[in-house]
């Protein structure tokens, strides 16, 4: 297989309730520290425009460690209800990695129902490592996700400053 490149396509739904009012998470979801804090293997966020944000993150998928250098760019144009974010990196010889979410924010009394559906897409050695590896990978790293997210939305866990 010298000369090709693999690609691999996988999409993740879930939905999960937080307590806290609907205009908090979404502001949360837009806080730079917040991210940092909850996005695994984050080593910088920092935002480059209102809605892009730059992102470093070292992950490790089966026997694969990168460090991916990228882009994230938010759609809020249906705030607070709703919004979108698509984003891409590059982990070098690791390969590639790119996707987004649609985020759905529905209140319900003093929590929110966060739903999200998110696609994602793996190019290069990443690729390569097969279907349920890079699948199991990205539902663990979204669970990662949203359970820290929960945490700093309860308290549990306290922001860097």
């Amino acid at each position: 297989m010298t000369g090709t490149t693999r690609e691999y396509k996988l999409e993740l739904q879930d939905e999960i309730i937080i307590p806290a009012t609907r205009d908090k998470v979404f502001e949360a979801l837009n806080d730079i520290n917040v991210l940092k804090e909850c996005i695994p293997g984050c080593e910088e966020l920092s935002r480059e425009k209102e809605n892009e944000l730059i992102a470093k993150v070292t992950l490790k998928i089966g026997p694969v460690k990168a460090r991916f250098g990228g882009r994230v760019i938010l759609d809020p144009s249906k705030a607070p209800s709703a919004f979108s974010l698509s984003g891409e990196g590059d982990g070098g010889i690791a390969g590639f990695a790119k996707g987004g979410a649609d985020v759905e924010l529905i209140e319900s009394d003093a929590e929110t129902i966060l739903r999200y559906a998110a696609k994602a897409e793996t190019g290069g050695k990443l690729a390569q490592l097969g279907a349920r590896l890079i699948t199991s990978t990205a539902k663990k790293l979204s669970k990662m996700f949203f359970e820290r997210f929960l945490k700093v939305m309860s308290g549990e866990i306290e922001l860097k400053k």
